[in-house]
């Protein structure tokens, strides 16, 4: 088993009054079939879904974007043979931002869209206990812990602060965002005219009869058995073509990326995970969106348009074919998995998530004064920071 130096390889009671709980880190390329089916069985009792953290694509993550193997997988299981209670990828960090503080945070990449471990519903709060005390009771562990885009006020958000408090601790949240959420026991037609204006959905149908004038248009979604390649190529081609391409930030603009794309969509093929759409001009993708369903929740991980016929709005007569998503019995709600305040998704659905950013502090005398330090400067970037943003709102004509 790899692991690296600062984490201990071997299974250990974290605290003998806890025991036979223990917390592992683990190979996630060398996973025992016990273990494998441990955490697929955990993805099915977690109190918030995540999909990120689920095996088809963490492991294939963990693999082609970290090639330095500077991230764990931290698996906290009921004994050495019991059930898994939580699944949560570390690293150790020797920076916090710009600030040279070394602590524990919860690994993401780019298009990691959501921070929550994975925890079997009702043992949020021990997940927690058991993780910050393995932390504190490490040589290895320094300030804090660092859990990003937590949903707040969810279960995982509740328990982490409870047990910060419990343990005479302050967690503090750092950052927040908003993005756009599908939640809604409307039908697809009545949510779409609840959410859009009439005069944007007058629009939108000039729009499409106008392109269907250039040929035939029409919808089509991914079947279970169909072949995934073509669709992952199709995908990539399209976003590549756009600005993200031109700004190197599309998939396809790095290996590893392109990569672990293939890869992770062949696996959530397999797994029963993947939802896949286009709207199509004879044929040819001018749109196309790909869902990651882990019910009761569905994540819209990605999606792409062609940009020569933006003028007929192809991405959002896509969207309103994707309102459908509710219909499917699993599904109660979609994360849209979107940047804040995004102009086209916003518009569409109603719903909001928001995220947020949560550190606590270890226990050791010197991780307090460190996190004290750290808390209070942070404090006082973000004021000055909003003076400053208020200061040029006030000036601007």
């Amino acid at each position: 088993m790899t692991v690296h130096p600062a984490f201990p390889a071997d299974s250990s009671p974290v605290d003998p009054e806890l025991a036979p709980l223990t917390v592992r880190v683990v190979d996630p390329l060398a996973l025992s079939p016990m273990l494998a089916e441990a955490w697929d069985r955990l993805a099915a009792q977690a109190s918030e879904p995540n999909p990120f953290v689920e095996r088809w694509c963490l492991q294939s993550a963990l693999h082609l974007l970290d090639p330095d193997r500077q991230a764990r997988l931290v698996m906290v299981r009921d004994g050495s043979d019991g059930p898994v209670i939580g699944v949560m990828p570390l690293i150790l960090s020797a920076r916090y931002g710009r600030v040279p503080i070394r602590h524990v945070a919860g690994w993401v990449h780019a298009n990691h869209f959501h921070g929550a471990p994975l925890v079997r519903a009702g043992f949020e709060r021990l997940f927690w206990s058991i993780l910050l005390g393995w932390c504190d009771a490490s040589h290895w562990a320094r300030t804090l812990l660092h859990a990003p885009r937590l949903t707040e006020d969810g279960p995982l958000h509740c328990a982490l602060m409870d047990v910060a408090r419990v343990r005479g601790r302050e967690a503090v949240t750092v950052h927040h965002e908003e993005r756009a959420f599908l939640d809604s026991d409307l039908s697809p037609g009545d949510y779409w005219n609840a959410s859009v204006r009439a005069k944007k959905r007058k629009e939108l149908r000039r729009q499409a009869n106008r392109l269907a004038e250039l040929g035939a248009i029409g919808f089509r979604r991914w079947q279970v058995g169909e072949r995934v390649d073509d669709w992952v190529d199709a995908f990539l081609q399209l976003e590549g073509s756009g600005w993200k391409g031109r700004e190197r930030s599309a998939l396809a603009s790095q290996n590893d990326t392109a990569a672990w794309f293939r890869a992770i969509i062949a696996a959530g093929a397999e797994a029963g995970r993947l939802d896949m759409r286009a709207f199509e001009l004879d044929g040819r993708p001018l749109a196309m969106l790909i869902n990651f369903l882990s019910p009761p929740g569905a994540f819209s991980f990605k999606t792409a348009f062609d940009e020569d016929y933006a003028r007929f709005s192809p991405g959002v007569l896509l969207q309103q074919d994707n309102l459908d998503i509710l219909s499917d019995d699993r599904i109660r709600w979609a994360d849209s998995c979107a940047a804040p305040d995004h102009p086209m998704i916003d518009s569409v659905w109603r719903e909001r998530r928001r995220l947020v950013w949560v550190n606590v502090p270890l226990s050791g005398t010197a991780d307090r004064i460190r996190f004290a330090l750290l808390t209070r400067a942070e404090g006082f970037w973000r004021r000055w920071k909003n003076r400053t943003t208020t200061a040029k709102q006030q000036d601007a004509p």
